[in-house]
């Protein structure tokens, strides 16, 4: 792995999780998101009843949520993390950390992210994302 794919990955992962983050810059936040998921990524949620999203079903509600008010002050971060490159693929995956107040309820959460990653011809790209929740 080249210091430039190590960059190029890490600032898809930073991208990824500045995303969501509640307030009035929401908006411009969820365009740079755009060019950092390939346009057929998937976003699954792991749990008991696994959630499979593409990439507008995944935005669509988050977009919504981190802007109507309602999630206020909220705001996910990687805890740590580690990235393996194989040639033209490669996988992040990291311990993260959320915290905002939802409906005026303050909450804190923790889980776990694997993000995986495609070299194309404009750069690396997210082509999956899954995820679990610490219950």
């Amino acid at each position: 792995m080249t210091a430039a794919d190590r960059t190029a990955i890490a600032d898809l992962v930073t991208t990824f999780f500045a995303t969501f983050v509640s307030g009035p810059d929401s908006a411009a936040r969820f365009d740079q998101i755009h060019r950092a998921l390939l346009p057929q990524a998937l976003i699954i949620r792991a749990g008991t009843e696994p959630a499979t999203y593409d990439v507008e079903s995944f935005l669509a509600p988050r977009r919504t949520l981190l802007s109507s008010g309602e999630l206020t002050d909220f705001r996910e971060w990687e805890v740590s993390g580690r990235t393996d490159v194989f040639g033209d693929i490669a996988q992040h995956s990291c311990r993260y950390a959320k915290a905002g107040t939802l409906n005026g309820a303050p909450f804190t959460g923790e889980g776990t992210k694997i993000f995986q990653f495609l070299r194309t011809p404009a750069g690396w790209r997210i082509s999956a994302v899954s995820w679990s929740d610490d219950t």
